[in-house]
């Protein structure tokens, strides 16, 4: 073949050629990330602020890598994330499951730390419902008893007496509730549980003192003999260390 003829069809084949690293450019998806990358754009993020997006890489982390060394750690930092943008259910479910998947890791106890934090920060009134205070209660427990040398034992005693005084304080919101409706056995009851149980907590026993006396009295009015025997027997017991 002539060398004039060789050149001419070696120029027309360029175009070809260059169109072909076009076509991958245009149309064929980009490579992953790696697991490395992943972490590294989600902590950038985390340092910036940007809670939602810091996420975002995390999620991705643990679903493209589930095996990568850097996933127990995305997944802590998921949680942070999370729980750093006030999304307190979404952060409880994140360190549910990492301590679920990893109960061995030396992250257990920052882990249980934050999961009680983000039960208890979902606290809003007294009179509401306090299932996310009690969860925190039992989680604080579970901290105190299982890491008792952890960094995190004396905040861990802070946050126990602050759960058991809302749940205190709650119990006395009902209570005196069934005072108002003149339904003094329940308030009776009430009053009772609250200084049989939240004595160390509770900064108005004088209060509840009373407020169970005069229910005492008003409740015995409405029983028959053999009950009203009963509940003194109880308020005996009770007023030997009041």
């Amino acid at each position: 073949m002539p060398k004039r003829i060789l050149a001419a069809l070696l120029l027309l084949c360029l175009p070809v050629l260059a169109s072909c690293g076009l076509i991958d450019y245009y149309f064929l998806p980009p490579p992953d990330d790696t697991a490395q990358e992943l972490f590294e754009g989600g902590m950038d993020q985390m340092k910036e602020k940007n809670y939602g997006q810091a996420a975002e890489y995390f999620l991705k982390l643990k679903d493209r890598y589930p095996f990568s060394p850097l996933t127990p750690k995305a997944e802590v930092a998921l949680g942070d994330a999370y729980f750093l943008d006030l999304k307190y259910p979404e952060a409880v479910e994140a360190y549910k499951e990492f301590e679920t998947l990893h109960p061995s890791s030396p992250n257990i106890p920052y882990v249980l730390f934050q999961l009680g934090l983000s039960n208890f920060n979902q606290f809003r009134t007294i009179d509401l419902r306090q299932d996310n205070v009690k969860e925190a209660l039992e989680i604080f427990y579970r901290l105190e008893e299982a890491f008792p040398n952890s960094e995190y034992s004396k905040p861990c005693k802070e946050y126990i007496y602050k759960c058991r005084k809302i749940l205190a304080e709650h119990e006395i919101f009902v209570a005196d509730f069934f005072w108002r409706t003149d339904k003094f056995g329940a308030a009776w009851h009430r009053y009772l549980f609250v200084l049989e149980n939240y004595g160390d907590v509770v900064e108005y026993k004088d209060y509840l003192r009373k407020r169970a006396e005069y229910s005492y009295y008003e409740y015995q009015k409405t029983l028959s003999e053999e009950e009203r025997e009963k509940i003194q027997w109880t308020w005996k017991r009770l007023t030997k260390w009041l």
